[in-house]
């Protein structure tokens, strides 16, 4: 089970992949990059991001291009979750690669700049303790959350190799 509490960072409609990580500092390792991360729409957001905290964003989050180091950047920040009312397609998936969890949940723009948060990923719910309010979210399926405990699929692949190899 993940136990996901934390302060919510808000985000509006649109954030996308080269706003999450910009193209240019793509060369550089995650973390020299993971300090420009968002920084097109919040320069201070490197500096202010804590660990366990929690963007809570609109709708279409993580549009753009498919790459690895947008979800890597948030991850590597400390970043404990993302909550969208919907997100891009392979965003969401390389979060789960990556081992960062992901919820839709239509109600997401209910959710305020500090509010603290806890999300049950298997029960599909969003707790705002600030607003003390719920709100319903995707329930991840069981293979999702065995990726996502392990820390990532290529944490999930060595962990069962070595199992099935008696490493």
């Amino acid at each position: 089970m993940i136990d996901i509490k934390g302060k919510a960072l808000k985000f509006g409609d649109n954030i996308n992949t080269d706003i999450i990580s910009p193209p240019q500092y793509m060369e550089m390792g995650i973390e020299e990059a993971s300090i420009h991360a968002m920084e097109a729409v919040d320069k201070d957001f490197a500096k202010r991001v804590k660990k366990g905290d929690i963007i809570a964003a609109g709708k279409n989050f993580g549009s753009g291009s498919s790459r690895e180091t947008s979800p890597l950047a948030l991850k590597y920040l400390g970043v404990s979750a993302v909550v969208s009312v919907f997100f891009a397609r392979i965003f969401y998936r390389n979060c789960i690669n990556v081992g960062l969890p992901v919820v839709e949940c239509e109600e997401a723009e209910k959710i305020g700049e500090g509010d603290n948060i806890e999300i049950d990923i298997e029960e599909g719910t969003i707790n705002n303790i600030t607003k003390q309010e719920t709100y319903k979210c995707s329930k991840l399926p069981p293979h999702i959350m065995k990726i996502l405990e392990s820390g990532g699929l290529r944490n999930m692949l060595m962990q069962e190799y070595k199992e099935n190899n008696n490493e």
